[in-house]
């Protein structure tokens, strides 16, 4: 048994990983200069350890012919000797929110040039149920020339990384598996079994796994949006949103969400996946869009709160020097993707405020790149009128506020974990 990691980013980095210590693995991946930086060692996104990356490297494709290991690669050559090909590509929206597909058409056509009789494609990319069937074999029999369940299989496994989580790493998460067909199910499932710990789920089919996978993040999603309308009406009520929530957290089957700003490539996106099928099918999803909606304007809001405070202490909010901690889309992870603090520096921008933005985790050239934002790695010396921290790192929490403001300064704590904030969600 052989197996190709197709693209090796939050996801398909710790599957590999895993799966080389127990057999021959090729990471393969477009970027190159992500190969560069695996075959040295190291991982930017941290979700893998540079020791444990280490330990299971191999430095040469030729090396899988005998070992188990890990050997990251952009040469397609290097995967077609493989029987299995996991396909871990990214499955965003465009910039209406409709699902993005084009990643899974390349990769497809990718794993297509190699495929042989007997091989199995198992994709983990979050979809909409369907897209494996209807959208992705057909790709793999146009450019294989191959018949599907018949010459090949495929499989759905979602994906469940929770990027920055150092506790519920993959191994420790229970995976929903599925194949084309009962064998391909049972194939597919042993393969995960063999080195997932906290054990397997098949699936009776995959558009059954598909729907797993995009309802775990919509209602998690719906739920967030809930006190996130909650915060709103506490808000005006002057009551703390917080000490709502810890009270009501007595009741055993009380749910324990927070309100906050809900980006990232999960949570902030799959539900879009569901309704645009949904609306596909001539039915338009109300709770699903209405929660997207709630959450999508909760950035809008933060700045929106932050000028009112500054109000009330007599700040100028026009030319005032506002200092926004935290970039990326949740804590203590170095993840720019989808992030909704941007909703709240663009607003802020609106008002006229001089935005500082410092974030240790995130790289300012990614940030530069995908949102045009100025980024610092380092903090910024100087006082400022306002202070908004919007991610939770740890670094934060040793910060000496009182040094960082200026007479009058205002503190917003989207996050909940300051103590003296002037305002929070």
């Amino acid at each position: 048994m052989k197996i190709a990691v197709i693209g090796l980013g939050y996801v398909g980095l710790p599957l590999a990983r895993l799966f080389a210590t127990k057999y021959p693995i090729v990471g393969f991946d477009i970027n190159q200069q992500r190969i560069a930086e695996l075959q040295s060692g190291h991982d930017s996104t941290l979700e893998v350890t540079d020791a444990v990356l280490k330990s299971v490297l191999l430095t040469n494709a030729t090396e899988t012919q005998t070992n188990n290991g890990l050997f990251c690669t952009n040469q397609l050559e290097a995967i077609a000797d493989c029987n299995y090909y996991v396909v871990t590509v990214p499955t965003p929206v465009d910039k209406n929110n409709r699902p993005e597909l084009t990643p899974l058409y390349k990769s497809s056509e990718t794993v297509a040039k190699v495929l042989k009789a007997g091989d199995t494609v198992i994709y983990e990319s979050t979809v909409y149920p369907g897209v494996t069937e209807d959208e992705c074999v057909p790709v793999l029999e146009k450019h294989s020339g191959l018949k599907f369940n018949v010459d090949f299989f495929v499989g759905y496994s979602p994906e469940r990384i929770n990027p920055g989580d150092k506790e519920h790493t993959v191994e420790k998460i229970l995976k929903v598996t599925s194949g084309s067909t009962p064998e391909a199910g049972k194939k597919v499932d042993d393969l995960y079994k063999s080195v997932i710990t906290a054990g397997t789920h098949l699936a009776p089919s995959i558009k059954v796994a598909e729907a797993a996978k995009v309802i775990e993040n919509s209602q998690r999603d719906i739920n967030i949006a809930f006190v996130n309308e909650l915060a709103k009406i506490f808000n005006r009520m002057d009551i703390d949103t917080k000490a709502v929530l810890e009270a009501a957290g007595t009741k055993w089957n009380f749910l324990p969400f927070k309100p906050g700003l809900v980006g990232g490539h999960c949570i902030g996106v799959d539900p879009y996946y569901l309704a645009q099928k949904a609306q596909e099918l001539g039915y338009h999803p109300e709770i699903i869009l209405a929660g997207r909606r709630m959450n999508d304007s909760m950035g809008a809001y933060v700045a929106s709160e932050v000028v009112k405070l500054m109000l009330q202490s007599d700040l100028k909010v026009k030319g005032s020097k506002i200092l926004v901690l935290g970039i990326t889309f949740k804590e203590n992870c170095p993840d720019v993707r989808n992030t909704k603090v941007v909703d709240v520096v663009r607003e802020l921008q609106q008002y006229g405020a001089d935005i500082c933005i410092y974030d240790p985790l995130a790289n300012p050239a990614q940030v530069a790149h995908e949102y045009n934002l100025k980024t610092a790695q380092e903090l910024p010396t100087g006082t400022f009128d306002a202070i908004v921290l919007t991610v939770a790192h740890d670094q934060f929490l040793s910060l000496d506020f009182d040094a960082l403001k200026s007479e009058k300064a205002i503190v917003y704590d989207v996050k909940g974990i300051l103590p003296n904030a002037c305002g929070t969600l």
